[in-house]
């Protein structure tokens, strides 16, 4: 059996820290997940004012920095699960998410959740492919 691509944790000084004993991002192989990110700006380490579209812009734009800083991006983005507080609020979510995921989105699940970390309206978590990823990045 071959043994492939250690895990490497992902950082990103562009976003909050984790709130929690977790990573921001862990990549193996060729896919790097992405943990749930709300809307919390990188600046102030709270959630941005304006509701549910202003939180899913900001959680989406620190998902992006993430996916970026890890060598990623949006567009390679297979698959996502997005959390939200209040059902009512998909087809706004769903209008900002359709900004950023343009072109052949990701597979994708939403839930209502009975509470989100720190008052949060939704959360977006993602895993997403590594597109520099070569098999000579790995230990056989």
């Amino acid at each position: 059996m071959k043994k492939c691509c250690n895990k490497e944790i992902i950082t990103c000084d562009q976003v909050p820290p984790a709130i929690g004993p977790y990573s921001v991002g862990v990549k193996i192989g060729h896919l790097a997940f992405i943990s749930g990110q709300l809307g919390f700006d990188p600046e102030t380490g709270v959630l941005v004012e304006g509701g549910v579209e202003a939180q899913t812009h900001q959680a989406l734009k620190n998902l992006k920095a993430i996916l970026e800083s890890a060598g990623s991006s949006l567009e390679q983005v297979v698959k996502t699960t997005v959390f939200l507080m209040d059902m009512n609020d998909f087809a706004k979510v769903n209008a900002i998410y359709a900004e950023y995921f343009t072109i052949n989105p990701p597979a994708r699940s939403a839930v209502q959740v009975a509470a989100l970390p720190k008052g949060g309206l939704v959360e977006i978590e993602a895993i997403a492919n590594m597109p520099h990823h070569s098999q000579d990045d790995c230990q056989h």
